[in-house]
C-alpha cells in the first residue's frame, strides 16, 4: 500500500505559489500527501488560508499572527483571528510563539500575542502551532504557565532545539515536528534529537516555501510533495520503514488536528 503523509505546516498562501498552486496541490497528492495544513502568519494570511481550505479538499487552515508580524497588527486583526477560529475549515491556531533572532516585534508584545493564542486554544479546543527561534527557555516558561490552566494541545513546529527541551515539551503534552533541516548534512545533532522523540509525538512538515529538504535543498519554492524526503530521513534515523514512519506521523497528525476540538 502506498504510504500516506500529512504535511502539518505549509504556507500555501505565499505569493510564490499564486501561479502554480493547482500544480503544487496536485503534486502533493501524487506524492501521497493526503492533507496539508496551510498556516497563517497575519490576519490577512489567515483569511487566505481559510479560502484555500475551502477551495482544495486536501488543504486545511490554521489561523494566527506569527510573532514577527505582531507589531504590524492593526485594530481588529486579533478579533478577526478569533472569528476565523470558528470556521469549520480551521484545524489549528498559529503560527504563534516567540522569536529573539529577528527584531521585528518587541518581545513583550510577542509574549502577549503568544498568550492570546494559548488562551484561545483552551477556549476553542483548537491545537496551537509554536514558532521558536533562539528563545527555547522563554517559550517553555510560557508553556508551563499555560499548562497550569489545563492540558496543552499543540506542536513545536520545525523543531531545532536540543533533546532536553524536546523531552520537556513532550512531558507538557506537546508534539514535536521536523522540517527539511533535519535532512541536511550538518544536522547530526538534530537527527539525534529526532531519534529520541516518542513515536506517538512525532510529526513531519515542509514549512514550505522555505527549508527544502535534501536532495532538493536550495529549490525555491519548497512544496508539500517534498515532505516525503523528510519522512524518509526520519525513517532511516529511527530504523523503521518509510511506510511505518508515514503511518505513525499520519496517525499523530490525525489525533492532534482532525479528531475534534479538545474542549
Amino acid at each position: 500500500m502506498t504510504p500516506s503523509f500529512i504535511d502539518t505546516h505549509a504556507h500555501l498562501d505565499d505569493e510564490q505559489f499564486d501561479s502554480i498552486r493547482d500544480q503544487v496541490v496536485e503534486r502533493a497528492s501524487l506524492a501521497g500527501v493526503s492533507k496539508v495544513i496551510c498556516i497563517g502568519t497575519t490576519a490577512a494570511a489567515s483569511v487566505k488560508c481559510v479560502e484555500l481550505a475551502e477551495q482544495y479538499a486536501s488543504v486545511h487552515a490554521a489561523v494566527g499572527i506569527q510573532p514577527n508580524y505582531c507589531a504590524e497588527a492593526v485594530d481588529g486583526d486579533w478579533d478577526q483571528v478569533v472569528t476565523l477560529a470558528g470556521n469549520p475549515q480551521v484545524v489549528a491556531l498559529g503560527e504563534t510563539g516567540l522569536d529573539r533572532y529577528w527584531d521585528h516585534t518587541p518581545f513583550e508584545m510577542q509574549q502577549d500575542y503568544f498568550d492570546r493564542h494559548l488562551r484561545l486554544s483552551k477556549s476553542s479546543g483548537l491545537p496551537f502551532v509554536v514558532h521558536m527561534r533562539d528563545c527555547g527557555e522563554d517559550v517553555y516558561a510560557m508553556l508551563v504557565d499555560a499548562r497550569a490552566r489545563g492540558p496543552l494541545h499543540g506542536v513545536m513546529h520545525s523543531f531545532t532545539g536540543d533533546a532536553d527541551l524536546a523531552q520537556r515539551c513532550v512531558e507538557l503534552g506537546l508534539y514535536i515536528s521536523f522540517a527539511g533541516m533535519v535532512t541536511y548534512k550538518k544536522s547530526e545533532e538534530l537527527r539525534a534529537v529526532a531519534r529520541g522523540i516518542p513515536a506517538e509525538r512525532l510529526l513531519i512538515e515542509t514549512d514550505s516555501p522555505y527549508l527544502s529538504p535534501h536532495p532538493h535543498r536550495g529549490q525555491r519554492p519548497n512544496e508539500p510533495a517534498l515532505v516525503v524526503h523528510t519522512a524518509a530521513c526520519l525513517a532511516d534515523v529511527r530504523g523503521i520503514s518509510l511506510g511505518e514512519l508515514a503511518a505513525l506521523t499520519t496517525a499523530n497528525a490525525e489525533a492532534l488536528f482532525f479528531s475534534g476540538r479538545a474542549c
